[in-house]
């Protein structure tokens, strides 16, 4: 056990001294830390001889995507969100949707042993996308602002609307064949978890706000101490949303839309602990996935699994987005780059996660789809989120001259 440590922590305080480099490069975090679990996992050098049950994982998971669920929700920047709303308002009303509905279809033409309502929980897991891998996209100041802000809000918010989707879904497919029972299942978890979630979400937040605010005041926090409080308030949210049988996601990411718009300006000074520890979290689970999931999983990837990872990120999620641009004023170009950098990431991982903790006859071959799609994600969106964020700049640079 005290080598498997002895390797992260050799292997975090290296990545960690060079990070900051590594951001300026097609190189994102999650590629360098898959392709270390893979190094230092059972296909490599064995480094990680991890045997972690999915209880364990699940708890990871879930604590990680409650952290980046709260801060993605909480740096959400509602004055720019007003400016530019057409964008992220468009892709998640008229895109998400569409893209599910594709998903759904395309999962038809290529998985025959699987039902509509997996199906429908396979869409929604890779309707998710993940801001982290295209980061160089999203801090590239040269890309008009409108589009990055648009990527930043629309990879933010759907986290949190594709969460009650994918319980909604899994519902569905746990009740299929039991007849009448479907619909009162959903509205019975529309009503208690997602109530709940909200409930508990916003209540611990405007407490946990106004205490901080009451104590700082005081000067009874000191520096050190500060970088505690929005850690444990998102984990507070979703543990307790979960402990009264409500939506911990939805607590985690409503608390933090409040807790943001509470603290305003200092929004960012105060959630940038908690961004670093979900890193860290992040960091793990990834290392994680790459030494254990890919050694279960490629030896079932078939010609099946590769074409829907590539149709997911290909015409799945850019047709439904470039249709759901229209009358937007956006060019050709404009589009089909948002339509792209829709990266399949952290959150698609952990809703695999939660799917292999179910019942659902079809979640080993759910998991290996998005363990491939997210695999091919990471290394693609990752090599062309630079390249193509100069080509966009460039055109919009002349574009301004030209007008």
């Amino acid at each position: 056990m005290y080598i498997e440590f002895a390797v992260f922590a050799l292997f975090a305080l290296l990545y960690s001294l060079v990070a900051g480099r590594l951001e300026r490069t097609p190189i994102t975090g999650p590629i360098v830390f898959l392709s270390f679990g893979l190094v230092a996992g059972p296909l490599g050098f064995d480094w990680l001889d991890l045997d972690v049950d999915r209880e364990a994982l699940r708890m990871l998971a879930d604590m990680t995507l409650a952290l980046v669920l709260f801060i993605d929700a909480a740096n959400a920047n509602m004055s720019v969100l007003k400016k530019h709303a057409a964008i992220p308002v468009r892709m998640l009303l008229f895109g998400l949707p569409m893209t599910i509905a594709l998903g759904v279809v395309t999962g038809m033409l290529l998985f025959e042993q699987l039902g509509f309502w997996e199906l429908a929980v396979l869409a929604t897991m890779l309707t998710a996308t993940d801001a982290a891998l295209g980061k160089a996209v999203i801090t590239n100041k040269a890309v008009p602002e409108r589009i990055r802000e648009g990527l930043n809000v629309e990879s933010g918010l759907n986290d949190g609307i594709c969460v009650p989707l994918l319980f909604v879904f899994i519902i569905l497919a746990e009740a299929q064949g039991a007849e009448g029972q479907g619909a009162s299942l959903v509205l019975s978890y529309m009503v208690k978890e997602i109530g709940i979630g909200l409930v508990v979400g916003l209540s611990l937040s405007a407490m946990a706000a106004w205490l901080m605010k009451q104590c700082w005041v005081r000067g009874w926090i000191s520096e050190v101490w500060m970088q505690l409080p929005v850690i444990m308030l998102a984990i507070l949210c979703f543990t307790v949303a979960q402990s009264l049988h409500g939506s911990g996601y939805i607590a985690a990411f409503s608390g933090g839309i409040l807790f943001g718009i509470l603290a305003k300006h200092d929004t960012h000074k105060l959630v940038l602990s908690a961004e670093g520890m979900a890193e860290t979290l992040a960091m793990f689970t990834w290392i994680i996935v790459g030494a254990v999931f890919i050694n279960k999983t490629y030896q079932y990837m078939s010609w099946q699994v590769l074409a829907y990872a590539v149709l997911s990120l290909t015409v799945v999620r850019m047709l439904p987005m470039f249709l759901s641009l229209t009358g937007t004023g956006e060019r050709v170009d404009s589009k089909l780059f948002l339509g792209w950098f829709g990266p399949r990431g952290f959150a698609s991982i952990v809703f695999g996660i939660i799917v292999l903790n179910t019942t659902l006859p079809g979640a080993h071959q759910m998991a290996i789809v998005v363990v491939c799609t997210v695999l091919l994600s990471a290394l693609l969106h990752g090599l062309t989120a630079n390249p193509l964020a100069s080509v966009l700049a460039a055109r919009a640079a002349k574009q301004e001259r030209a007008g």
